[in-house]
């Protein structure tokens, strides 16, 4: 059985629509699937990398700038590869260090050519010099992933020599100057960003998503916390919702349900709502993949291919904005788009990172759409870095039978992908981040109880 089925969850209210059958570990073939897929993930972070100041690219196109996001998982993917194998400990702490270093000593004030302000960064980075592209915001959310991963190398990176020492002084300093009360701009809720030239975005961090993270990061700062109300005022935005026969927090977006659960355990743990409603937010994300599994197997917008094998909806890259008659239904198609069940918006884009990275919540399902994208829709037919990123089959692309296909891979895709097999097989980021003592902290400070927190 894998170690993260041997711990469980708790029993949940009611059991939702979907399998019942206790998952008792994968399949030869399925974990030599998992091998392979994350064996082929894993090079994205180490090749779409600059190995000078250790910045990933957001996507694998030349061009493209750095996501501090996809440093962030990229910090934390590293583990995996020495780990599997595929990278010396060496030269996981050495690349380690070339991020840290940089984003340690990187410009920080309010002018427009810093990389960033307050401890935070600005959410999209030149590859060569790190500095701000595009007029991109200093992204709270992006800063609470890239602070997760280099927390997470603070763990990992535990031996008495002095590059890991140095690994481990950097994570906890670029932690400690994060000006979690800044972001709040005089409100309950933590702000989505800010620019220099026009000051705070209009926008929170309101309504169930993402931001558990965030909040966890911000209540746990040893320098500059949030104080408790903040979290309460976030959790009384939520939306308890019964779809399909299933009652679950919802959040349509599969990404919403599976980005926080990349470094925090949230097995056996409540917050004063999960209390409320008796389970946990790791049976929460459960229920969102078989709503969304159900949600494929329904079809109720008639796309093509969608079914009980072939689903995942997330924020992803997409065909682009057109308006189109397909098998006599007028159609309306986007580009990059959060995308979610079973709600909407739904286009007809499929995500099989997704799927890979709901694999904890609900194993038996996620293998079995797996397979079939895989050997069905052959989905990974190129060696290079596992899954294609999404892909379209109701529009039309020549005689293609699946349609548009994503040219590009991104790193926010990559290492959900990859840490969340890990976390599945051997609680690779789970273990060591139970140990980390401002994680542990946010969540006492959020009211989180029981479990491993005891």
């Amino acid at each position: 059985m894998s170690a993260a089925f041997a711990r469980g969850a708790p029993d949940p209210v009611k059991e939702p629509t979907g399998s019942t059958e206790v998952f008792t570990g994968p399949s030869e073939a399925d974990a030599t699937m998992l091998d392979r897929v994350a064996a082929e993930t894993f090079p994205y972070f180490v090749n779409e990398a600059n190995p000078a100041n250790g910045l990933i690219r957001d996507r694998n196109d030349a061009a493209a700038p750095s996501s501090i996001a996809s440093v962030g998982l990229g910090l934390t993917a590293y583990a995996a590869g020495v780990e599997r194998g595929d990278w010396k400990r060496e030269e996981a702490a050495a690349r380690t260090l070339a991020a840290l270093r940089f984003f340690h000593r990187s410009p920080q004030g309010r002018s427009a050519q810093a990389t960033g302000y307050r401890g935070f960064y600005y959410h999209f980075l030149d590859m060569s010099t790190g500095r701000r592209v595009w007029e991109c915001e200093l992204s709270t959310i992006d800063t609470a992933l890239l602070t997760a991963g280099a927390l997470f190398a603070a763990e990992y990176f535990d031996q008495d020599q002095e590059n890991e020492a140095e690994i481990r002084r950097l994570a906890d300093a670029i932690y400690r100057r994060v000006d979690w009360n800044w972001a709040l701009n005089r409100g309950a809720t933590i702000s989505h960003g800010w620019r220099p030239e026009t000051g705070f975005l209009s926008y929170r961090w309101e309504g169930y998503n993402e931001g558990l993270l965030l909040y966890a990061l911000a209540l746990g700062s040893p320098t500059h916390p949030i104080p408790p109300e903040c979290y309460r005022a976030w959790a009384a935005s939520y939306t308890w919702k019964k779809t399909y026969g299933t009652e679950f927090l919802y959040a349509g977006p599969l990404f919403v349900h599976q980005l926080p659960h990349v470094w925090m355990d949230l097995r056996g743990i409540q917050d004063e709502f999960m209390r409320k409603h008796g389970l946990d937010y790791f049976e929460n994300s459960r229920r969102a993949t078989l709503v969304h599994q159900e949600y494929g197997a329904r079809n109720p917008g008639e796309f093509r291919h969608y079914g009980r094998n072939c689903w995942g909806l997330t924020a992803s890259d997409g065909p682009g904005a057109a308006t189109l008659k397909v098998d006599g239904i007028e159609r309306r198609f986007y580009g990059y788009l959060a995308r979610g069940a079973p709600f909407g918006p739904d286009d007809g884009t499929i995500s099989p990172w997704a799927v890979v990275a709901s694999l904890p919540f609900a194993p038996d399902v996620v293998l079995m759409t797996m397979r079939h994208l895989i050997d069905d829709v052959r989905l990974k037919d190129r060696e290079e870095y596992g899954f294609y990123a999404s892909f379209n089959p109701t529009f039309p692309r020549g005689d293609a039978e699946f349609g548009w296909v994503s040219p590009w891979i991104f790193g926010l895709n990559q290492g959900p992908t990859l840490l969340m097999i890990e976390n599945f097989r051997d609680e690779l980021v789970w273990s060591r981040m139970r140990s980390c003592r401002y994680i542990a902290a946010g969540l006492r400070q959020a009211g989180f109880r029981g479990g491993w927190l005891e």
